[in-house]
């Protein structure tokens, strides 16, 4: 069995240097976000603004979020053990689909309050300057947090807190222009208008996170890796007489796994083949985990080469 551990150099960069861990990164997000978000919170109860209070929600849902992602980030970190022989990595991807949920939980509320108050006989007032600014210091502040989570690497728990982030500065920007609107025309439905529009974009975003989740547990190729192509540059290694029972999942959002039987000409000659497969499989495709079965020719009858096929015996 082949074994390299996941490059975990740091990603820092420009005026994050002093940040060189996703974890570190997680950390400092949270606190940015749950400290605005409880100020939001106070400014949407004094302006009644929906939009404001469903983007302070919203900021309350992320810190929930980030807590998670920052605690499956560390136990992501732990080192396997007799109990867990490939470590914790999953608890990453267990993480990221509770971020899922709870979004899915804030574009429920978010929407039902948003169709209330639109069926509202008489408009609720809306202060809005109050909007615009609580609005346009809640989309420069995502943006920060979206640069310091940008150099945390591209794991499923980073990706998931992007995604609340993204999510975050849309809401920031509904708010930004509720505040611009009310404020210059004094149309008081464009609030629930505009947190009924991004409740919906949160609820894309959410079913994507779903996705990424959902191929992971499954066990499926992770993306950007063809297992075909993969089949067919080991058929190529020398001394690889033909591959079948090819399989490639993902053991964590950093941690691709390969498990094939390979049959060869030769049984005395597996040390040197075996480096050259992973040599091919690290060089090609980035797989440093591998466990090959090497089998030996059971009858030898010359076959014209064929190109390999995952459905290939």
């Amino acid at each position: 069995m082949l074994h390299a551990e996941p490059d975990s150099s740091s990603h820092a960069f420009h005026a994050f240097s002093e940040l060189p861990t996703g974890l570190a990164r997680l950390f400092v997000s949270l606190g940015l976000t749950l400290v605005f978000g409880v100020f939001e919170f106070g400014m949407a109860e004094w302006a009644h603004s929906l939009a404001l209070l469903g983007d302070a929600g919203h900021m309350f849902t992320d810190s929930l979020g980030l807590v998670i992602a920052t605690l499956g980030a560390w136990l992501a970190r732990r080192p396997p053990s007799k109990h867990q022989t490939y470590g914790w990595g999953r608890a990453e991807v267990i993480a990221a689909a509770l971020n899922a949920l709870i979004m899915l939980v804030l574009v429920g509320g978010l929407g039902f309050l948003a169709v209330k108050r639109m069926l509202e006989a008489a408009p609720t007032p809306v202060t809005g300057w109050a909007v615009l600014s609580t609005g346009l210091g809640g989309l420069l502040l995502n943006l920060l947090v979206f640069r310091i989570l940008s150099g945390g690497g591209h794991s499923l728990n980073i990706r998931a807190a992007l995604i609340h982030v993204l999510s975050d500065l849309l809401g920031s920007g509904a708010a930004l222009v509720t505040g611009v609107v009310i404020v210059w025309t004094g149309w008081m439905p464009i609030d629930p208008i505009l947190a009924l529009f991004i409740a919906g974009l949160i609820l894309v975003s959410s079913l994507r996170l779903f996705g990424f989740v959902g191929r992971v547990l499954l066990e499926g190729v992770p993306h950007g890796l063809d297992v075909t192509r993969i089949g067919q540059r080991l058929t190529e290694v020398e001394g690889v007489c033909s591959l079948h029972d090819l399989h490639v999942w993902a053991v964590s959002t950093e941690q691709v796994a390969l498990s094939a039987h390979v049959v060869v000409d030769r049984l005395e000659d597996w040390p040197a083949l075996l480096d050259r497969l992973a040599e091919a499989l690290e060089r090609d495709f980035g797989i440093h985990h591998a466990t090959f079965q090497p089998e030996p020719v059971v009858q030898k009858i010359p076959v014209p080469p064929r190109p390999w096929h995952p459905r290939a015996t």
